[in-house]
């Protein structure tokens, strides 16, 4: 069974995002980037599954600028065999990067495609959902256990996941798409040994235009801003003075 995993280069979950002074955006300039978090798992589930024997092949893909390449080397380094960047300078919107993952689902063939549920940039939790309706495939997203059963083209996932209620249980056949949720897995510490090896994989380069993909950007940011500081905490004496204080100055009851 092939596997493929969507990777995203983001601003490091460790560093404190600082927005631009012109407010057009986030300030990533000479700053650490790191593989998105919710990707990490995505991988680091896959090749659990390799490890099983469900997996024979995974393929880590990566859609952006060619630094990307440190991002697809790490999912290496973690255990996924070749990479594949889609190479674009362009901004590359959700709906663009779902376009370009099944341009590549439709020709590696995969019978796993698993994904973050969200990037921790955005945050915009739909290019798992894009990619499901657009390679009209049957998803399962906030994945919080995955297990793998059946052969010879007779596989079926069962997915558990995380829902407002408590959790949900889906079973569907393969191939399909899968967004993960934190609680799946901890990802593994990458070791130097590893991180070497992963420098010999193969890595192939695409560009929007070798999968037939128009990427242009379909949606504007006006502004982005920093949410307003907080104000001082204060201490009351009593209820009394607590109950006035909530009602005549922050006004909530």
């Amino acid at each position: 069974m092939k596997a493929l995993v969507a990777v995203k280069r983001v601003l490091d979950a460790n560093v404190k995002a600082q927005v631009k002074a012109d407010g057009t955006g986030m300030d990533i300039a000479n700053v650490k980037m790191s593989m998105n978090p919710f990707d990490e798992i995505a991988v680091e589930e896959a090749v659990r599954l390799k490890e099983k024997g469900v997996v024979t092949e995974i393929i880590a893909v990566s859609c952006g600028e060619a630094k990307c390449q440190e991002t697809l080397r790490t999912a290496m380094a973690i255990g996924a065999d070749r990479g594949i960047l889609v190479e674009s300078a362009e901004e590359l919107q959700p709906l663009a990067v779902a376009k370009l993952l099944k341009a590549l689902v439709e020709k590696e063939q995969p019978q796993f495609v698993i994904l973050g549920k969200q990037a921790i940039d955005g945050d915009n939790n739909q290019t798992g959902q894009m990619l499901a309706a657009l390679a009209d495939l049957p998803q399962a997203t906030f994945a919080s256990k995955v297990e793998i059963s059946g052969t010879d083209g007779n596989e079926r996932a069962l997915v558990t996941r995380e829902v407002d209620g408590g959790l949900e249980t889906v079973s569907m056949a393969l191939p399909a798409i899968i967004t993960t949720d934190l609680r799946l897995n901890e990802p593994r510490y990458v070791t130097l040994p590893n991180i070497m090896k992963a420098k010999k994989k193969q890595l192939d380069t695409v560009t929007p235009a070798d999968l037939g993909v128009d990427v242009a950007p379909r949606l504007k940011t006006l502004k982005v801003a920093e949410p307003p500081k907080r104000g001082a905490g204060i201490k009351v004496p009593d209820v009394a003075a607590l109950v006035e204080k909530l009602k005549n100055e922050a006004k909530v009851i």
